[in-house]
């Protein structure tokens, strides 16, 4: 049996937070492998990429997800006692509940709050010398959430609640003050709709039915257990911090228009199909979230390597959304490509690979797709600005990666938008 490919060093932690995004694929490369063999804080851990990688890292009789990511990511980004953690039968229960809040009427509305919000700000925008998007729309997308979610917001306590929830993904790849600002956060995030969900369902407090909240606080696991005010507190925020998270590809939108007028010239049109198109090749050129961890169920062959039960394996997220055996020319920003793609599950992943009912896909990325095409119109129809000198080079070793100067937009003039009615 052949052996797989080994990084013969002591240890790749620091490498892989140096560029995270191109860590595994530039191996791979190296190695002439889409596998690879490393440590990582240690510990032995096999790197994949691929979409042959990625169709065999999200069949669940092979991988598990629990004790796979690192105590950092738990602590920060994602919780303890979440979704992104189960498997088995408990996942798929516990994710029916995120799915049947993905409806078209239920993403309809969170348009609707987020337009609203748009229309707010870029009246602020119009009388800003120079605006930078990255915390505006950060608090835009904190706003319209928790409406969405139930949990509206007052005026005062925007900011702070924004700069809390944007930290859990802003900082959780951080070292040092930060990482430990996004701990800090965490804590305080999940005290604060722990408490609202205990209020809730003392009677002290009031969420509509319709509302997630409402579908989380109520939701019980298969035993029939309500879950605990702790986890339900981490749903919650599976939910607030993602659509947060949006922000980071509403930049990409930004920069991708300015960097490729001309198509920005055709979105003017208002072509939905087009639109379509140029939202899912930002998701595919720019980075997003670099990588998902897993541990192997069982012993068993991979293309003649031997993975044992329990090692860890990280699957390259960025890296296979460049795949040249899937996309031609994978370095160019070209909408069009998509025309051209086939649907599969495991060869476009910037979200995770899969069934989203059956498998570790994240269920909003309806909702990514949605508010990017959002943006989008607001961007190239709703209003117009100009872009200021500024280094829009992009951030590869932080994550999420962004432009340096986190976009700068100036002399802004607005036009009436038509989202007041907005669906998906």
């Amino acid at each position: 049996m052949a052996q797989i490919p080994f990084e013969k060093n002591l240890d790749s932690t620091l490498a892989l937070i140096g560029d995270p995004y191109r860590f595994i694929s530039d191996r791979c490369r190296r190695h002439r492998s889409d596998l690879f063999e490393t440590r990582l804080l240690l510990e032995r851990t096999i790197c994949m990429t691929g979409p042959e990688a990625a169709r065999l890292f999200y069949n669940p009789d092979l991988f598990v997800r629990k004790g796979a990511m690192p105590k950092a990511i738990q602590k920060t980004l994602l919780g303890e006692g979440g979704v992104q953690g189960l498997d088995g039968g408990s996942h798929r229960h516990r994710k029916q509940m995120f799915m049947s809040l993905m409806s078209p009427a239920q993403i309809g509305e969170l348009t609707r709050l987020t337009a609203a919000e748009w229309q707010a700000r870029m009246r602020a925008w119009t009388s800003t010398p120079n605006v930078v998007l990255y915390p505006e729309f950060q608090r835009l997308l904190t706003r319209a959430s928790c409406a969405w979610v139930g949990i509206p917001l007052a005026d005062p306590e925007v900011d702070a609640r924004s700069r809390n929830i944007v930290a859990l993904f802003d900082h959780a790849g951080s070292v040092g003050v930060r990482h430990l600002w996004s701990r800090w956060s965490r804590k305080r995030a999940d005290r604060w709709l722990a408490n609202i969900v205990e209020e809730f369902r003392s009677g002290r407090l009031h969420l509509p039915e319709h509302t997630a909240a409402h579908a989380v606080a109520w939701y019980r696991n298969p035993d029939g257990a309500l879950l605990a005010p702790q986890v339900a507190a981490v749903e919650l925020l599976n939910l607030i911090r993602p659509i947060a998270a949006v922000s980071v590809y509403m930049i990409f939108v930004a920069h991708a228009l300015h960097m490729h007028p001309d198509i920005r010239d055709k979105l003017r049109s208002g072509d939905d199909d087009y639109a379509n198109l140029f939202v899912q090749e930002v998701r595919r050129y720019y980075p997003f979230f670099p990588a998902v961890a897993a541990r192997a169920r069982r012993t068993f062959e991979l293309n003649g390597y031997k993975i044992l039960e329990g090692r860890r394996v990280i699957l390259d997220l960025y890296g296979s959304n460049q795949d040249r055996r899937t996309w031609e020319k994978p370095e160019e920003f070209e909408p069009e490509r998509f025309c051209r793609w086939d649907g599969g599950q495991f060869n476009f992943i910037p979200q995770g690979g899969g069934d989203h009912y059956v498998n570790h896909r994240c269920p909003g990325e309806w909702i990514t797709i949605a508010l990017m095409k959002q943006a989008t119109e607001m961007l190239t129809q709703q209003m117009a600005y100009d872009v200021p000198e500024q280094d829009l080079q992009i951030e590869w070793s932080r994550m999420p990666a962004l432009p340096r100067s986190r976009f700068v937009i100036s002399n802004v003039i607005t036009r009436e938008a038509p989202w007041a009615t907005a669906t998906t």
